[in-house]
């Protein structure tokens, strides 16, 4: 195993540098938005109640507006996930007889509920708000598809899923984002282009955000959390929506006024500084479990060399025994609830069981090493995060060993 490593080092190095510039240009744009902003110690105070006059959780917002060059940003540890920050988008933006589009297939497997998928009585569909759906062509949009449904009929929001979420699809790149909304306003100014950036955020130097989106939403148990953020996400874009988002998250009338931070401000702060070094090392933990994984015969996707779109690495086993075997080693190998055998079951919001490794300081953190998958063919495993590159590449290696 020591030559095969040695080996696998070699090769991914130059791969691995092109990471390290994708960090040094996303940490100079952190600290420039840090020093604009001129934070100061008194920014991680704490409000309680309804949270009036925030200064720290306000200079937090205008800095996440900065470095995804967007009019504004709604940043709080109210909004429970990435899918909860989501939802109240949707419900934010919507109104009864309007239309979503989504135009990477069907969103993540925890959307099916409160798009009406899966039948829901607090669903957009139980309001009334129609759904459609395009899948991609390959592995690119359709872009012809598109343009024929915004000439042919109405829709107010276009929904964009980067990351591949449980499907088999490849995520999509920033550069493809771009391309598709200069092909949606070819035909449409208006409608609302909104991009679920989960996983993505740091990946490269550019966000949604820049390329023409409307509006972008994420975790901060993902990417740009940091591994500190116990919670939260974020929603960046144009000021009237994002007024209409906070208005829906709190109550019209008082939308981002209120929202007490309960002493959470510094670790959003720490988090988020972090997070270029952390997302760079779950960049390199995934392509050197890419390139180990597929020198051992196994299917990988996408490979050491490919362009990097999420932190996200699919290892496709083809059989249920070693998925179980690879997650039930990377939990045995995390920090936190090592002794722990893993069973696959039942989760809610998923169709399948689910095997879930995740020794992780923060429950359900995904920029922390994780590696998780459905029970059903072709036996997927869906590994992400790692806060440092020396953790992750242990926890694969003997990860490795244990399938042999």
């Amino acid at each position: 195993m020591e030559e095969i490593i040695q080996k696998i080092d070699m090769k991914i190095k130059e791969v691995l540098e092109k990471v390290n510039s994708i960090e040094d240009e996303n940490s100079r744009r952190v600290l420039t938005a840090f020093r604009e902003e001129e934070v100061v110690e008194s920014d991680f105070s704490s409000t309680t109640g309804y949270g009036y006059h925030d200064i720290g959780r306000d200079k937090l917002e205008r800095i996440y507006a900065r470095i995804f060059e967007s009019e504004s940003a709604l940043v709080r540890s109210q909004f429970i996930s990435g899918s909860h920050a989501l939802t109240v988008t949707f419900f934010a933006l919507l109104r009864p007889g309007d239309t979503l589009l989504s135009i990477t297939g069907k969103p993540y497997d925890t959307l099916d509920e409160v798009i009406g998928i899966k039948e829901n009585n607090s669903s957009l569909k139980a309001f009334g708000i129609n759904y459609q759906q395009i899948d991609l062509k390959g592995d690119d949009f359709d872009y012809d598809k598109i343009q024929k449904v915004l000439k042919e009929e109405k829709i107010k929001v276009i929904e964009i899923q980067r990351s591949k979420g449980y499907s088999t699809r490849k995520s999509i790149s920033i550069d493809q984002v771009e391309k598709v909304i200069k092909k949606i306003r070819e035909v449409d100014q208006d409608v609302i282009i909104m991009v679920d950036n989960c996983y993505c955020e740091f990946v490269s130097k550019k966000e949604p955000t820049m390329v023409g989106a409307d509006i972008a939403v994420g975790s901060l148990i993902k990417n740009l959390g940091g591994g500190i953020a116990p919670n939260g996400a974020y929603v960046v874009g144009k000021k009237d929506l994002i007024d209409l988002v906070a208005s829906r998250l709190t109550l019209p009338g008082e939308g981002r006024e209120v929202g007490p931070t309960l002493g959470i401000n510094k670790s959003f702060y720490q988090g988020l500084f972090l997070s270029p070094s952390v997302v760079a090392a779950s960049l390199k933990t995934a392509i050197f479990a890419s390139a180990l994984l597929e020198e051992v015969g196994y299917e990988v996707e996408p490979r050491y060399d490919d362009e990097r779109c999420d932190i996200v690495q699919n290892i496709i086993f083809h059989n249920k025994e070693d998925l179980i075997t690879y997650c039930r080693a990377i939990q045995k190998y995390s920090p936190v609830d090592s002794n722990s055998l893993l069973l696959p079951s039942y989760m809610p919001g998923y169709s399948d069981d689910i095997i879930m490794a995740s020794g992780s300081f923060t429950q359900g953190s995904s920029i922390e090493l994780s590696c998780d998958g459905p029970i059903r063919e072709p036996y997927i495993a869906y590994q992400q995060g790692s806060l440092t590159y020396s953790y992750g590449r242990l926890a694969v290696i003997e990860a490795v060993k244990e399938l042999y």
